[in-house]
């Protein structure tokens, strides 16, 4: 396949065959992520995707059964753009179940409930989508774009539309200092607007962004693995609505998922038990992790 530079995609889609229709990302301005720094965001031709997807025919057969179409906020193309990748991607995969592709709520917003009813039916049913928090104070700080009402907004704009939603959440993102508000603000939108997934990752510092020198420079303490479970806790005790959550990312201290609201319970247990176990029981503290590109 023709990649350009360092080419990204959510653990969810290990197995599928990745696609860069985009080049970088459109906002490439978060606080935390420096993912695309070194890359201009441009759309890469139809023609040019298409032709990758042949190669892909060609190197793989017809069996590819889910697509992610790379890079950052891959959502922000045209409608008419998406549509013919989408239909191109169906007429030589007939097997194809999904085509998956990050958007953020910015851009997600951008879109009318119509012209996303059109992109499910050209085959692009998932979007991943970083909410990261929840709380507005830790939103601002981190540069995401977007205020909790406008993520709110987003999320059931393409929701109400039948395209799948799968929305990340950065344990620890917040610091020891708001690990509160970012636990229940983060719950209050998910609340509001239900995804059928809400995954979690803990945040590592990247070297190279604020994020990471708030950090060095002692305005944000990073959560131990306790500190870091009773967020979560205070996270899953407040989700009401119905949503799977999922841990599958290698930054977490524990591997808590389960169907919200039917195995809350049990979640909170796991994680119960899990604070009585001695830090040399979890990963090792994340300060440790800065620099390995987690």
């Amino acid at each position: 396949m023709r990649y350009e530079g360092t080419v990204y995609r959510p653990p969810s889609e290990a197995g599928s065959l990745i696609i860069q229709a985009t080049v970088g990302c459109p906002h490439n301005a978060c606080a935390f992520c420096c993912m695309y720094s070194d890359k201009t965001f441009r759309a890469r031709p139809v023609a040019d995707v298409i032709e990758d997807l042949d190669m892909a025919l060609a190197t793989y057969g017809p069996g590819v059964r889910t697509i992610f179409l790379a890079d950052g906020n891959a959502a922000v193309l045209s409608t008419a753009r998406l549509t013919a990748i989408g239909e191109a991607a169906q007429t030589r995969f007939p097997q194809l179940e999904r085509i998956t592709v990050y958007g953020s709520a910015k851009f997600l917003a951008k879109k009318t409930r119509e012209e996303w009813r059109a992109l499910a039916r050209a085959g692009i049913t998932r979007v991943h989508s970083g909410l990261e928090s929840g709380d507005p104070e830790t939103l601002e700080g981190i540069n995401k774009g977007v205020t909790p009402e406008e993520a709110v907004a987003a999320y059931n704009h393409v929701l109400a539309a039948g395209v799948e939603l799968s929305v990340y959440l950065m344990v620890g993102v917040a610091g020891i200092e708001r690990w509160r508000e970012h636990a229940l603000g983060s719950a209050a939108v998910l609340n509001q607007a239900p995804p059928h997934f809400i995954r979690l990752r803990t945040y590592v510092p990247m070297p190279g962004t604020p994020w990471h020198d708030r950090w060095r420079n002692g305005q944000l303490h990073l959560l131990s693995a306790h500190e870091a479970l009773r967020e979560t806790r205070l996270l899953i005790e407040h989700l009401d609505e119905p949503s799977r959550l999922l841990s599958d990312h290698v930054s977490n201290f524990l591997n808590v998922q389960g169907r919200l609201p039917d195995e809350k319970i049990a979640m909170l247990a796991m994680i119960d038990e899990a604070l009585h176990w001695p830090l040399s029981a979890f990963r090792p503290p994340t300060e440790s992790l800065v620099g390995l590109g987690l």
